[in-house]
């Protein structure tokens, strides 16, 4: 099914509509008839979804280099081009919009009017393999993921850091220490809004994690949460959490497969929920952004 609309800006836009079957525990999570459809698909490949206060979604289109905006109100606009390459996006509770730029393996902080800080770019001396995706806590330590990515657009071909590791960035900004070293590679990341779980996927082993988040940022309790990696993740107000990779999977918070969102592309890179009550799911896929209307809220 197709739909046609007419943006305030004159801009026209093609909707493919599919009808999401749904059966057992996807009843609970989308909306009765809910449709995935297909915003836009005039991207090379899609990333990092992260809503801001209002509900609107900024991603990534990151071989364009760009960060892209769409509106609550349904408009597409360009928010910055060039973007340092950036992938994962997290807003914190200031409005500040953090970037994983891996142009120069850098964490960005982006005000509202654009300008930007470069937060750090290396660990022990040592450059950053690629920060990749991140969360930010309640407190404003900032946890990230620095998988390796042979990117055309470096210099180098060869692994800066020893491993591939998840980090943390105390809220202070002096402390920058490796929080999980025994991954693969670490890629999806999303953290419960009480700041007491972080869940992280490690896409290489095809397997996630969850840990309890200490005090001090550390990590501890170490449990396989369940048998699937993930490109990126998102996690609802009732603790389901939402995989990438084919289409969304979605998982409650013991880690039982609810069901799966299928989605008209090779690849799912990541997911966020969006709009003003938070209650669509936006799914970078590809060439593609896609929303589907659900029953249940997102935590960011």
């Amino acid at each position: 099914m197709m739909k046609y609309f007419v943006s305030l800006f004159g801009l026209i836009f093609i909707h493919f509509v599919t009808v999401i079957p749904q059966s057992g525990g996807l009843t609970q999570i989308l909306k009765s008839g809910a449709e995935i459809e297909k915003l836009s698909g005039d991207f090379q490949f899609t990333e990092g979804p992260a809503p801001d206060k209002k509900g609107d979604v900024y991603f990534t289109d990151q071989p364009n280099d760009r960060i892209m905006i769409w509106t609550s109100k349904g408009e597409l606009k360009t928010f910055m081009q060039p973007s340092g390459r950036s992938n994962g996006l997290f807003f914190d509770r200031q409005g500040y919009l953090w970037a994983c730029a891996d142009e120069k393996n850098e964490l960005w902080k982006i005000s509202p009017d654009r300008e930007v800080e470069v937060i750090l770019d290396e660990y022990d001396g040592k450059l950053l393999n690629g920060p990749n995706d991140l969360w930010i806590a309640p407190d404003g330590g900032v946890y990230f993921t620095d998988p390796f990515y042979r990117r055309n657009w470096w210099n180098h071909t060869s692994r800066p850091q020893d491993m591939q590791c998840v980090y943390y960035l105390s809220a202070d900004r002096q402390t920058l220490r490796r929080v999980e070293e025994e991954l693969t590679q670490p890629n999806g990341i999303i953290g419960t809004p009480d700041g007491t779980t972080l869940y992280v996927a490690d896409i290489g082993a095809k397997k996630t994690w969850s840990y309890k988040i200490n005090s001090d940022g550390t990590l501890s309790g170490k449990k396989l949460f369940c048998e699937m990696g993930s490109d990126g993740m998102t996690i609802d107000t009732k603790g389901n959490v939402y995989l990438t990779g084919k289409g969304v999977t979605i998982f409650d918070k013991n880690g039982t497969q609810i069901g799966n969102i299928a989605v008209p592309e090779n690849w799912t890179a990541n997911v966020c929920f969006g709009d003003r009550n938070r209650k669509s799911l936006y799914i970078t896929a590809s060439k593609g952004l896609y929303r589907i209307r659900t029953r249940v809220r997102g935590a960011y």
